[in-house]
């Protein structure tokens, strides 16, 4: 992962996650839009945003449970928003840092497990945090700009 960020064009690299039953999660993705999650709601909607192979993938975003990106471009895009309080963070960092020209990296070659809790389907304070953030993220200039 360190050696893709030798590229001053990459912004930030995560690596391939697995979730606890060994599959692979959807890291890498492209923006949401509020039809895709409506789509994704109903369960019309299953595949994977790219397809994963042993080369890197530029990404629109990547989740936010690991990533790797060099001080310098984080102060530069003044680090996360904190408006956003547990969910689309990284959505709205990857956002900032495709709006200054940097490119946003899988590296599948890295692995990594995550044991997600995904506290938002089973808990409303959750969820509602969840829906806040979504909808803080679709009105904002960063959305309608990238």
């Amino acid at each position: 992962m360190l050696a893709s960020l030798n590229d001053p064009a990459i912004a930030v690299v995560a690596p391939q996650i697995f979730g606890s039953d060994n599959l692979l999660e959807e890291s890498a993705r492209k923006f949401p839009t509020p039809y895709k999650i409506v789509c994704k709601a109903l369960g019309g909607y299953k595949a994977h945003d790219y397809l994963i192979t042993e080369h890197a993938i530029q990404s629109d975003w990547l989740g936010g449970m690991f990533m790797l990106l060099p001080s310098k471009v984080f102060t530069k895009v003044t680090g996360f928003d904190e408006r956003y309080f547990l969910y689309y963070e990284d959505v709205d960092l990857c956002a900032r840092l495709i709006m200054l020209g940097y490119k946003v990296v899988l590296n599948p070659q890295a692995t990594v497990f995550h044991y997600a809790q995904r506290a938002s389907h089973q808990n409303f304070k959750y969820f509602r945090w969840h829906l806040l953030s979504m909808l803080r993220f679709f009105v904002s200039r960063v959305f309608w700009r990238v």
